[in-house]
């Protein structure tokens, strides 16, 4: 007889009880409801969580996919309308959970309302790479926070949180963390440079990546043409979904990539053409609309 053979059954559902995984984390109570249509030439959008109260405001199913499988939106390849409706989703974090689990909550909600399926894959991609360039950096180090490495703030958190208008536009990534492009210049706030080069992809024509091996936070600045701001801006409306007219689209056609790379050199960084394998998350299957509440 083997050793199984001889376990009495007790025992057995026991060892089986030990060896399951641990639920999945989920929200106490969500709730998803299509958004207000946005205000004419205006766009205020994010997820914000306050305690155990987790907001998000005009965000579509790929903006939510991106936060709760932490993936870069670009990367996420799926029907059109993945990226045109918006959705207000309103929960609750329950007790003894942390705001770190919030991406792991909404991936269970994501698939349970919205019936998600969705697989991963390598695909090749023209990007651009951000690198220090040949003049050295231009930018100064900010002191690390004596709060690094503690645990999570009691106080409010936005999580690309970002606000816009034909005046500019303003992102607050939470943790003083934020960027504003106003006034024909960028200007940085705590910003590291995987943040800096995943966001500055909203004002580009395709992905960029961290390549300056830098790890610390930096405020800066950088001034722009009336040309460039007035092409970043535009690009900036429609990464946030805005429908826009034709002759603004025919501006940001006849915008250069390259200018953009030029203002780079102001704080000594450059961006260079290059082709790199990413990871995409492919969503096969979901629901145009959510599953009732």
């Amino acid at each position: 007889m083997s050793l199984f053979g001889r376990i009495t059954l007790p025992v057995f559902l026991t060892c089986s009880s030990l060896a399951q995984a641990p639920p999945r984390p989920e929200f106490e109570v969500a709730s998803i409801r299509p958004s207000a249509p946005l205000a004419q030439g205006q766009v205020s959008l994010g997820l914000h969580i306050d305690g155990a109260q987790v907001r998000g405001v005009s965000l579509s199913l790929r903006d939510y996919l991106g936060i709760a499988w932490q993936t870069k939106i670009s990367n996420i390849s799926g029907p059109d309308w993945i990226g045109s409706g918006r959705f207000d989703i309103s929960a609750t974090i329950p007790a003894g959970s942390t705001q770190a689990q919030v991406p792991e909550m909404l991936q269970a909600l994501l698939a349970d309302r919205f019936q998600v399926k969705m697989h991963r894959e390598k695909r090749e991609f023209p990007v651009y790479a951000i690198v220090v360039g040949k003049g050295g950096l231009k930018m100064k180090e900010i002191p690390p926070d004596a709060d690094a490495g503690k645990d999570e703030p009691k106080e409010a958190v936005n999580i690309a949180a970002a606000g816009g208008s034909g005046a500019g536009v303003g992102v607050n990534l939470g943790h003083g963390s934020s960027y504003s492009l106003a006034n024909n210049r960028f200007e940085a706030r705590k910003l590291d440079m995987a943040d800096f080069a995943a966001n500055l992809e909203r004002f580009a024509d395709r992905q960029i990546l961290d390549m300056t091996s830098l790890t610390g936070h930096y405020d800066f600045a950088i001034d722009l043409t009336p040309e460039d701001y007035r092409a970043m801006l535009i690009r900036a409306a429609i990464s946030s979904g805005m429908v826009l007219p034709p002759e603004a689209l025919r501006a940001v056609e006849g915008s250069s990539e390259g200018a953009l790379g030029d203002a780079l050199q102001q704080v000594g960084l450059k961006l260079e053409s290059r082709k790199a394998p990413l990871d995409v998350l492919v969503i096969d299957d979901a629901l145009k609309t959510p599953t009732a509440n």
